[in-house]
């Protein structure tokens, strides 16, 4: 018994085994697997390494965004001129990533609470019995108003009629506001920040530049009217209706050369809105919201009502970092080793199952020994099958 312990500990301490090798001499064997070998290593080096970057390891930014509108408009409605800062026509105004521009609106004025007639079209009625109270939204006190033939309602009066947008838009100067983006980025596995104001960017090429995909792409200064051509939009129509535009900053960045080389590129796509005049059959169309300013006047409050009509900028910030690392690079590099048995397996298969010699060729690569019929003293030397 110790013996055999002995034996098989020292079998597997002293001992080493090896696949046994059968050269085979086939063409069409042998171009099988040079073609199958070429493949998988095309696929390493062409699509792991060059086009994945498979040496690399990666990191995704965490971003902020800082914006800031600037322009004035002008308007005369009624013979009333008004001006308009930025402070008049960014919703929300404290410079986030997502906000409105104001570009038309229907205003009305003077608005308290009380008990008005509806717009004609609205509640129609021929008499009282035709306004019980709450069949609508609108709370309605039952009475028909027999001059307009609608029905009272308890709200905001006079109630806004919003069934004409102003055509051109009111604020059409808004085409030449300026939009400033502020970007700063960081990728915290590579210990890396990097702001869109890069290297080259002072604060007199910031005064005077004006963003342009191919004279100034870096200048983080856009023209709205020029974010709008961009994305696809037509200004004079989306400032009419409202619409939805994307900014993305891109920040793609290869980390193993020099950290300057790390910049944004900027990129406008329209989101929702009249992209090419071609939703004018959908059932809603545009971007608007409803937003009103309260005061008290004789000690009555009242508000002003502004249906905005606006071009909302989402500004969306994309990273990516990429920077050489040993271990995903190992691990290409085995997946790919690995990749190379398909060719022996596939060429196995052709050899053992699909030649006319499939019977030779098994013969030479397979040896059967029969341990029964072996002498004793070669025993421990022998296997079952041998490879």
């Amino acid at each position: 018994m110790k013996s055999h312990i002995s034996n098989a500990l020292s079998d597997f301490f002293f001992e080493y085994e090896t696949p046994r090798q059968v050269l085979v001499r086939n063409r069409r064997v042998g171009i099988v697997c040079r073609l199958i070998q070429a493949g998988v290593l095309a696929y390493i080096i062409g699509w792991v390494f060059i086009y994945e970057k498979g040496y690399q390891s990666t990191d995704i930014a965490v971003s902020s965004v800082f914006t800031k509108m600037k322009g004035v408009g002008y308007t005369t409605i009624n013979g009333e001129e008004k001006v308009w800062d930025e402070v008049d026509y960014v919703f929300p105004p404290q410079g986030d990533s997502s906000f409105v521009v104001m570009t038309n609106f229907i205003i009305t004025e003077g608005q308290k609470i009380g008990k008005c007639p509806e717009l004609p079209g609205t509640l129609d009625c021929s008499s009282d019995a035709d306004c019980e109270g709450g069949r609508f939204k609108r709370h309605m006190t039952g009475v028909c108003v027999k001059a307009n033939k609608t029905c009272e309602v308890l709200a905001w009066c006079p109630v806004e009629d919003d069934r004409n947008i102003p055509d051109p838009a009111l604020l059409m100067s808004a085409e030449n506001y300026t939009l400033f983006i502020k970007n700063s980025v960081t990728f915290p596995i590579f210990d890396i920040s990097r702001s869109n104001l890069v290297e080259g960017l002072d604060s007199e090429y910031i005064s005077k530049c004006l963003h342009d995909p191919k004279d100034a792409p870096l200048c983080p200064i856009f023209r709205l009217g020029d974010i709008v051509k961009l994305s696809g939009f037509n200004f004079e129509t989306i400032a009419k209706v409202g619409g939805a535009i994307g900014i993305v900053i891109d920040w793609t960045c290869n980390l193993d050369v020099d950290v300057k080389h790390c910049r944004p590129t900027y990129s406008f796509h329209g989101l929702y809105g009249n992209a090419a005049e071609t939703d004018k059959a959908r059932a809603s169309v545009g971007y608007n919201f409803r937003y009103a300013k309260h005061y008290l006047e004789d000690k009555v409050q009242k508000r002003t009502l502004l249906k905005v009509f606006g071009i909302r900028l989402d500004i969306i910030v994309k990273s990516l970092a990429r920077k050489f690392d040993i271990i995903p690079t190992l691990t290409a590099i085995g997946s790919g080793v690995g990749i190379f048995g398909v060719a022996t397996v596939v060429c196995d298969l052709v050899l053992l199952y699909l030649l006319p010699k499939r019977a030779y060729y098994k013969n030479m690569k397979f040896k059967s020994t029969d341990s029964h019929k072996q002498d004793p003293d070669s025993e421990a030397c022998s296997t079952v099958t041998e490879k």
